[in-house]
């Protein structure tokens, strides 16, 4: 299994929402490490880390919205190099 880090940016009604404890939940479903957090601009910056095929499924679950009260307008990506042993685990950063 090839293993990676993806940053993501999400843009819309993400904030107030419970988004940061619904994507904490998906990612360690998934068992993938990195974090999530609030920017000042109203996004919210998810960096994920593992399994490309899990890594994947996190985003696309962010692309179709994420929790129930959310609006999804954008999701914006990049990959992360020579982050995988950053992290132990996922954690919501503030």
């Amino acid at each position: 299994m090839t293993k990676i880090c993806t940053a993501a940016w999400i843009h819309g009604q993400v904030q107030g929402v419970g988004f940061r404890y619904a994507t904490l939940h998906q990612a360690k479903q998934l068992g993938l490490s990195g974090y999530v957090r609030n920017q000042d601009d109203g996004s919210v910056e998810v960096v994920a880390c593992g399994e490309s095929e899990r890594v994947e499924h996190l985003l696309a679950w962010l692309r179709q919205g994420g929790p129930a009260h959310a609006r999804v307008d954008k999701v914006l990506t990049e990959p992360r190099n020579g982050s995988l042993g950053d992290f132990h685990g996922f954690d919501i950063h503030y």
